[in-house]
């Protein structure tokens, strides 16, 4: 806990609960939330809630100031992503920049915490005197960091966006990596020196997350589908987009069906979130014959997420590219053995032969070669399932990742 008071403003374009629950939402909420109990008075800066959320799960101790994220109609559909990153976000990010610098210079703030291209009007307005600037540019997507095959118009598509980023990490005084596997990647794409980055991995809340479902809980959404106490689950989660590589998945799973190598018994795959790719999605799972198999449950809220987790046998995680994932460590917390690609961070989080399986991102016979032998070992998903959970608390919780943000703070005001 701090012993004086410390002023931190944070800006990001999303939190959980104002603008659904991905990775950043997530994230965003749990540094505030940590930072409020800590004794921090933070301000967060976002843009307004999204339709039907609820602000009064903020804690109130956190002051929220909106400003405006205009894009265009159709944002969010299929193929609609980049050209809004790469204008309406800039645009939110000289706004949002420009309300911080305006909080620090009538003396309010102490530290600048950025996500992203969130504080490019802090950036563009800094003085040698001006509060210190701690920048997090999450997973890079924009730069093709964590997907080295990004296609050419994608990248050119991008270009303001990362244009963007690069003038708040030039303006940066310390640059957070969220995975000691994304270090090199910071340093390459950012042209930072070594010395200005950081490594604070995203981070789970443990005894909220502990408090949300159970193996009771597990059970109830399994009967509430029909699907039995023995049945092999295989559970993913995340926006349903093309990168997220569930298609492979799909693939990989009905190459395994019909050369009969999943269990005998029943088995299901349920997949939680909603996005653009959805339709394809289906599409995919029609071509492997597995629909009598697959779940698409759209989006849930944090119990029910959290009672799959439970529920599940062996949580699998087929992203072409990929930030630090959330929802990887999640399933770990919750003592699950864990399938996944070794894209972007995830090897930070997957230890092949502690906790899980790593196979290359893109390669549907690695991805069916990986779930046939986990599903077919029962005591080693329980033993990977242990190990993973230690494996959040020694590294990937909010205790640690913390106080290892509060250090930081410290170190640029001495």
């Amino acid at each position: 806990m701090i012993t004086t008071p410390l002023r931190v403003a944070v800006a990001a374009r999303s939190t959980f609960p104002l603008h659904g629950r991905g990775g950043l939402e997530r994230h965003v909420y749990d540094l505030v939330q940590y930072l409020a109990n800590a004794g921090v008075e933070v301000t967060l800066i976002t843009r307004p809630a999204a339709r039907g959320a609820v602000d009064q799960q903020l804690d109130p101790r956190i002051t929220v100031i909106t400003v405006p994220y205009r894009t265009f109609p159709g944002a969010g559909k299929r193929g609609t992503t980049i050209i809004d990153r790469s204008t309406a976000y800039p645009l939110f990010g000289l706004r949002a920049g420009r309300v911080a610098a305006d909080l620090v210079q009538k003396g309010q703030i102490d530290i600048v915490h950025g996500l992203g291209a969130s504080v490019l009007g802090y950036a563009k307005r800094r003085t040698k005197s001006s509060a210190p600037l701690v920048l997090n540019p999450q997973g890079l997507e924009e730069f093709g960091a964590t997907n080295p095959g990004s296609a050419r118009l994608k990248r050119v598509g991008y270009l303001p966006l990362r244009r963007a980023v690069l003038a708040c990490a030039r303006a940066a005084d310390r640059i957070i990596a969220t995975d000691r596997a994304l270090e090199p990647v910071v340093l390459h794409h950012l042209r930072v020196s070594p010395d200005r980055v950081r490594v604070i991995p995203n981070a789970l809340d443990l005894a909220s997350l502990d408090s949300l479902a159970g193996p009771a809980d597990g059970q109830r959404v399994r009967s509430s589908l029909g699907i039995g106490a023995d049945d092999v689950v295989l559970l993913s989660v995340g926006r349903l987009e093309q990168n997220k590589g569930f298609h492979l998945l799909a693939a990989a799973l009905g190459a395994l069906q019909e050369h009969g190598r999943l269990p005998e018994k029943r088995w299901h795959w349920a997949i939680i979130g909603d996005g653009p790719f959805k339709q394809r999605l289906r599409q995919a799972i029609d071509a492997a014959a597995i629909g009598d198999r697959t779940k698409l449950l759209g989006r849930v809220d944090d119990r029910t997420l959290h009672a799959w987790y439970e529920a599940a046998t062996l949580f699998v995680h087929p992203t072409l590219y990929e930030g630090s994932s959330l929802v990887t460590l999640e399933a770990m917390a919750h003592r699950r053995a864990v399938v996944a690609t070794n894209a972007g961070g995830l090897p930070d989080k997957v230890k092949a032969g502690v906790n899980g399986w790593l196979v290359p991102a893109g390669d549907p016979s690695a991805l069916a070669a990986a779930i046939s032998g986990a599903v077919g070992d029962v005591q080693k998903l329980a033993s990977f399932g242990k190990a993973g959970r230690e494996i959040v608390e020694r590294e990937f919780s909010w205790d640690a990742a913390g106080r290892a943000t509060l250090a930081l703070y410290r170190e640029l005001l001495t």
